[in-house]
């Protein structure tokens, strides 16, 4: 996603509350210079929930004005989906959707136009403007979070069978916009080295090159198996800490062996109570 198309985009007339929902919304895919955009009119119509002859004629529309330029194609699974660039320009040429502010010169007594800023003990202004203001300025992410980001994508894509990398940029985007989405750091990066592990014994032919692997979502299957694995320990470890709980309660004889962590998970699950892990000799 880049902020600045979005930004810009968001501040323009488009002529229809649908063209402006889809052109936001391929926005919202484009890199910082408006190119990148790869998304099928499928795609388009299932998450802005327009009828697909709609977005269809608005494409149309776009790229017959200059504001969408094809730049290319991508293989799919349906055959190929078509690259786009918004044309900042023509994107900066169109009209705004801010009225001008209207400059009435000095006076005696001015009239503030502005939102108040309400009186401060230390005669501390308050913002100029309010947050949803047309010319409130949007920061971007803070350099350090830039940073801290690429490294995280660096270091997944590191887990990668080094002999099977290629288009590292593209990869490195992509990996960002899966840990956007959701996607928790350590499950793509177990999910990235089992797939290293899996592949390993597999010949040149066999193997799936890095973009296409995170292109084509493959990392989503082993994500999912990851999650069933959490799934599954988490019910084993209700079932064990179950069994604990009765040993507690019972003062069985076994009460001995249970470690001090697990004592720690029988009272943060509430299995148990102190008093009750006292008297079985756990703890004084």
């Amino acid at each position: 996603m880049s902020w600045r198309v979005a930004n810009a985009c968001a501040e323009r007339k488009f002529g229809s509350a649908t063209r402006k929902q889809i052109i936001m919304f391929l926005a919202d895919k484009a890199s910082d210079d408006g190119s990148g955009i790869w998304c099928s009119k499928g795609t388009i119509q299932r998450h802005t929930e327009l009828g697909e002859t709609t977005v269809k004629r608005t494409i149309r529309e776009f790229l017959k004005e200059g504001i969408l330029v094809e730049t290319g194609a991508r293989g799919c699974k349906n055959g190929f989906t078509v690259v786009y660039r918004i044309d900042l320009a023509k994107i900066e040429a169109l009209e705004l959707t801010a009225e001008p502010e209207i400059e009435t010169g000095a006076t005696v007594d001015p009239v503030q136009t502005g939102p108040g800023t309400g009186a401060t003990v230390a005669g501390v202004p308050g913002p100029p403007r309010p947050p949803n203001h047309p010319k409130t300025i949007h920061k971007p992410p803070t350099r350090e979070r830039v940073v801290a980001e690429e490294e995280v994508a660096e270091k997944i894509l590191a887990s990668y069978p080094p002999d099977r990398l290629r288009g590292k940029t593209e990869c490195l985007g992509r990996i960002r916009d899966v840990l956007d989405a959701g996607t928790e750091v350590e499950d793509l990066l177990q999910a990235v080295k089992a797939y290293a592990t899996e592949s390993a014994g597999f010949t040149r032919s066999k193997v799936c090159f890095s973009d296409n692997w995170l292109r084509s979502g493959r990392w989503r299957a082993y994500v999912e198996d990851i999650a069933r694995g959490k799934e599954a320990a988490k019910a084993k470890e209700a079932v064990m800490l179950a069994g604990l709980a009765n040993w507690v309660t019972d003062k069985h004889p076994l009460c001995r062996h249970i470690t001090s962590v697990q004592v720690d998970a029988l009272l943060a699950a509430k299995l148990v109570t102190q008093a009750q892990i006292q008297a079985a000799g756990l703890r004084s």
